[in-house]
């Protein structure tokens, strides 16, 4: 069964990492999501992953009235958006689970105050219309 592990944050975050984290703790970082994916890699779980551009390149697309109405990001219902996912294929819900722990608990700057916990989400992805359980 193949699972979305999707990483939410804020441009706020995103900001953060680029301007007031250490070069030192920049490289934990890529470290630690290089190991995380080549682990995946290795251990034949792997399917994708990708890391999205800022929030503030984000656009929300809607209609009014048959129009389409373009909203640039950040939104102003949520700070948080959807920052990077991987997709993995494992023999179970507990598997990704235990995977996606692994993922939050990414390194930051000892002191940082983040505001919140770290988090991931999880989602089975559908492979057909009936796996929707709709």
């Amino acid at each position: 069964m193949k699972y979305m592990i999707m990483m939410f944050g804020s441009q706020q975050d995103l900001e953060s990492i680029g301007g007031k984290w250490s070069a030192e703790d920049v490289t934990a970082l890529h470290e630690f999501m290089g190991k995380w994916n080549n682990d995946l890699v290795e251990s034949g779980e792997f399917v994708d992953a990708q890391g999205l551009s800022q929030p503030a390149h984000a656009r929300r697309i809607s209609l009014r009235d048959g129009a389409p109405v373009v909203t640039d990001g950040p939104y102003a219902e949520t700070q948080e958006v959807l920052v990077g996912y991987t997709t993995v294929d494992c023999a179970s819900y507990d598997r990704a689970t235990e995977i996606a722990a692994k993922l939050a608990d990414t390194p930051y700057p000892e002191g940082t105050d983040l505001g919140r916990d770290w988090y991931v989400d999880i989602r089975p992805c559908a492979d057909s219309f009936e796996e929707l359980e709709l």
